[in-house]
């Protein structure tokens, strides 16, 4: 015999939720939409890569005027 559990007022949904209907997505644009998440985190990722070369070319100079002291 299932064990039933108590129902939790919080827990079900009291109105209507208003959530877009779901659209089901052809290969393709699952495929582009990936490609597209893909480009953006590239993006993201080169830039973080920039500030740290930049962050590792001043401690480089810092270290060049610390061994010629």
């Amino acid at each position: 015999m299932p064990i039933q559990k108590p129902s939790d007022p919080k827990a079900t949904p009291t109105a209507k939720s208003e959530r877009k209907p779901w659209k089901k997505k052809t290969p393709v644009e699952v495929v582009l939409e990936q490609a597209t998440k893909l480009k953006a985190e590239i993006a993201e990722m080169e830039e973080e890569l920039k500030a740290k070369r930049r962050q590792l070319q001043k401690f480089e100079e810092a270290r060049k005027l610390f061994e010629s002291v």
